[in-house]
């Protein structure tokens, strides 16, 4: 087993341990030390670093395994990695900032489905390696969402379409108000802050920059450190001034701005006019522009100045006092009339895009279902055009049931393993095939099946690059 050792700077992090893959022995060793800097790998004496998952300004992220827990469930290991010469009071800030998060993830984690849940927070103590003093570390242990961030999209699906920049203005609207409710801002919203986990939902992530509002209500206002991510902060908090709960509604702008046009933050801001300049390269609903632009507005009193006077302005019908649009800065279409659709419906969530392993598994199932059920009807019906006919309408039926994600993962292997075991075990099925023969025949369907995909989503692909 490869073990991933976690000191900055190890100039060989990567072990490999044979006894390791005995899970009796990983559950039950002491402890193991890297080859090369000696550093304790298993945290706490229970988290198995595998992978490097990135690096920040403050910090290191690795994927990890659980040994204590049945299964040995993935999570992730955060390390406070402070990089650079920093001041004692930038030390300081930075360490607190890591605290922070791990206080925050307590409080939100376990009683929000789109905020990662907290498994552990601890220091690690060891010999450093320039000096006979000793290296004190952080570390964070974190439910693992596996998927992919809104950045990672956005660089291989490349823009995003109005409906599902909808679904994550609605989704991340819904964790922002249960974060502000509790005081908290989190400002650093930004696309690789937010994850879509591989069934579709998405997650607020990075609560590192967190400011928490002590002993006030929702709404009130704290002081800012300093922390943003540049092009998505708000003025008041690159000055390092007060932040509100429009701070974040701010960046949340700004991510999708970004996502709709797919360029960098930086790139859609026209210091000349002091404006975004935006909503000439894309083409959305008036509505959904003037929401936008008035989450834009750079001074924090003329935004929305919470989470939940956006969804009502998405949905103004459902809101009892949908004329809080209006400002001076934003003049609004006419509303429809009543009984008519809203201009920007309340879209269902957006099925997530299908993986390269996804297209050709399904293409593989489509070839090997539809040779299976080509060679029964032909058995049947003793008609080779009827036959044809009759099985490209059934198997388009199964491609729209995967575009549909009717029919996915395991289905894709238990639907033709039932259909091989029907024509095994019914004889005048097989018509004058031999059961090899007919095996042969479904995989060949499969592979081609496959080699076609293959080939068309290349050409797909290479026609998308160039116009």
């Amino acid at each position: 087993m490869e073990v991933y050792c976690t000191r900055p700077r190890c100039p060989r992090p990567q072990n490999y341990f044979a006894d390791l893959d005995n899970i009796t022995t990983l559950k039950t060793t002491q402890q193991k030390y890297c080859t090369t800097c000696g550093m304790p790998l298993l945290l706490d004496g229970r988290y198995v670093p595998t992978k490097l998952l990135g690096r920040g300004g403050f910090g290191a992220a690795f994927l990890a395994r659980d040994r204590r827990i049945p299964g040995m469930r993935q999570c992730v290991v955060k390390q406070f990695q402070p990089s650079g010469n920093l001041t004692s009071d930038q030390l300081q800030q930075a360490q607190l900032m890591f605290e922070r998060e791990a206080e925050v993830l307590a409080q939100l984690g376990n009683d929000h489905e789109q905020i990662p849940d907290l498994f552990a927070f601890f220091p690690v103590i060891v010999n450093s390696l320039q000096s006979v003093q000793e290296d004190q570390f952080f570390y964070l242990v974190q439910e693992y969402i596996d998927g992919q961030n809104l950045e990672q999209e956005l660089v291989q699906n490349g823009k995003f379409s109005q409906q599902q920049v909808l679904e994550v203005l609605q989704e991340i609207l819904k964790v922002l108000k249960f974060v502000h409710d509790r005081g908290i801002i989190h400002r650093d919203i930004k696309p690789s802050n937010i994850m879509r986990r591989r069934d579709g939902k998405l997650f607020l992530l990075d609560f590192g920059a967190v400011k928490q509002v002590t002993n006030a209500v929702p709404g009130s206002v704290g002081s800012s450190t300093g922390i943003y991510s540049m092009g998505f902060a708000p003025p008041e908090q690159m000055a390092g001034g007060q932040v509100f709960p429009s701070t974040d509604l701010y960046a949340l702008a700004v991510t999708l701005i970004t996502l709709l046009t797919n360029q960098e933050a930086i790139q859609l801001f026209d210091a000349y006019s002091n404006q975004w300049k935006w909503r000439t390269q894309v083409s959305v609903n008036p509505r959904l522009a003037d929401i936008l632009d008035k989450m834009l507005l750079p001074a924090a009193n003329q935004r929305f100045q919470s989470a939940q006077e956006v969804l009502d302005a998405l949905n103004p019908q459902a809101a009892q006092a949908p004329t809080q649009l209006n400002s001076p800065s934003v003049t609004l279409p006419p509303q429809p009339p009543t009984g008519s659709n809203p201009v920007v419906p309340h879209h269902s969530p957006t099925k997530p895009a299908f993986s390269t392993v996804e297209l050709l598994g399904g293409a593989a199932f489509s070839g090997f279902e539809g040779a299976l059920i080509a060679i029964a009807l032909l058995s049947l019906v003793q008609s080779p055009p009827i036959t044809l006919s009759i099985a490209f309408v059934i198997l388009g039926i199964l491609i729209f049931a995967q575009t549909r994600r009717w029919i996915e993962k395991f289905d894709l292997l238990i639907i033709p393993t039932i259909t091989f075991a029907i024509i095994f075990f019914v004889p005048f099925l097989q018509g004058e095939l031999t059961i090899q023969e007919i095996v042969f025949l479904a995989v060949g369907a499969g592979l081609v099946a496959i080699s076609l995909t293959a080939i068309f989503r290349l050409i797909y692909k290479l026609l998308s690059l160039i116009l």
